[in-house]
C-alpha cells in the first residue's frame, strides 16, 4: 500500500531510470510523469531548479501524486548544502517530506556526521528527528494519517550526493550511515571539485575512475549508487556498469534537445550528438 515505483525498483534490485525536474510548473512536471512507462521516478531540484520549497514542491509533488499510484516516486533535492547539512537541511527535509516526497536528496554532504544529520531529519522517532503535523502528506501518499506513520521511515527514501573531495575521501564512511538509503553521484560538480573539465559529455577518465570506486564502495555497504546522466545512450551504459539510480534526461535538456533536432530536420540539417549541458 505504501509502495512507490523507486522504493520498488530497489527491492527488486533493477536499474531505475528517472528525470530532472528544473522548471517551477507543476503542469510541466506532470507532463514529464506521464511522459514514459520506463520512468520511476522524478526529482524535483530545489537547489538550482526554479521550484521554491513552499509552496511550488507541494504544488508539483501533488500534481505529480494525481496521477496514481504507479506514478513515478517524486523526490525533492533541497537547496541546503555543505556544512548547512548539518543545520539548516532538518527544516528543508521537513518541508520537503510535508509536501509528500517520497524522499530527498541533499547536496554536498562531505562527512559521515552530515549524512546522519540527514537521516535523522528524515525519520520519525525513535529512530530521527522529524516532526509530524502536516494535514497533507498523507493524502499525497493515498493512506491514512495513522499509516502513514507506521510506513514513513522504511517508505521514504533518503540520498545524499557525492561531489566534493572530501565525500570522496569520506565515502566509505558515508557509507557505513545507518538509514541512509544511498548516495547520488554529482559528476559536474565532482569534476570541478577535483580541478578537472565538466563532463562534455562523459566525465574525464579520473572522475571516471573516482565514479566506478563510489559505485563499488556503495554496493559493498549494501547502499544504492544513483548518478545524473543526460542521454539514453549514458544511462543504458551506466545501467549496464549496475548503477541502480540514473538520471536520463531533464525537462530542459529533453525540450532543448526535441526542438533542436526537429528544427534541424526541418532546415536539412544534421542533427549532431548531445555535448555539455545538464
Amino acid at each position: 500500500m505504501a509502495s512507490h515505483p523507486l522504493l520498488q525498483a530497489f527491492k527488486a534490485s533493477k536499474p531505475a531510470f528517472g528525470a530532472w525536474i528544473t522548471l517551477s510548473s507543476p503542469f510541466a512536471a506532470r507532463t514529464v510523469a506521464a511522459a514514459s512507462p520506463h520512468l520511476s521516478w522524478l526529482v524535483l531540484d530545489c537547489e538550482h531548479g526554479l521550484t521554491p520549497l513552499q509552496p511550488g514542491a507541494a504544488e508539483t509533488v501533488a500534481a505529480v501524486s494525481g496521477l496514481g499510484q504507479s506514478a513515478p516516486s517524486i523526490l525533492v533535492r533541497v537547496p541546503a548544502t555543505g556544512p548547512a547539512a548539518e543545520a539548516s537541511a532538518t527544516w528543508q527535509i521537513k518541508y520537503a517530506l510535508d509536501a509528500g516526497a517520497r524522499g530527498v536528496i541533499v547536496p554536498m554532504v562531505s562527512t559521515a556526521e552530515q549524512a546522519q544529520a540527514v537521516v535523522s531529519a528524515a525519520r520519525f522517532p525513535p529512530v530521527g528527528t522529524r516532526g509530524y503535523g502536516s494535514p497533507y502528506t498523507q493524502a499525497s501518499w493515498g493512506v491514512s494519517a495513522a499509516d502513514y506513520l507506521k510506513i514513513a521511515n522504511e517508505s521514504v527514501l533518503v540520498l545524499t550526493q557525492v561531489e566534493t573531495p572530501q565525500a570522496y575521501a569520506n565515502i566509505e564512511a558515508i557509507c557505513a550511515v545507518e538509514g541512509l538509503d544511498g548516495v547520488f553521484i554529482g559528476p559536474y560538480d565532482l569534476s570541478l571539485s577535483l580541478g578537472l573539465p565538466a563532463p562534455n559529455p562523459d566525465p574525464h577518465p579520473e572522475v571516471e575512475k573516482a565514479i566506478q570506486k563510489i559505485l563499488e564502495v556503495a554496493h559493498k555497504a549494501n547502499k544504492k549508487c544513483a548518478i545524473y546522466c543526460i542521454s539514453g545512450e549514458q544511462s543504458a551504459r551506466r545501467a549496464k556498469e549496475g548503477f541502480d539510480m540514473i538520471n536520463v534526461t531533464s525537462d530542459v535538456g529533453a525540450m532543448t534537445d526535441a526542438l533542436k533536432a526537429h528544427l534541424a530536420v526541418a532546415a536539412g540539417e544534421s542533427t549532431g550528438g548531445r555535448g555539455f549541458g545538464y
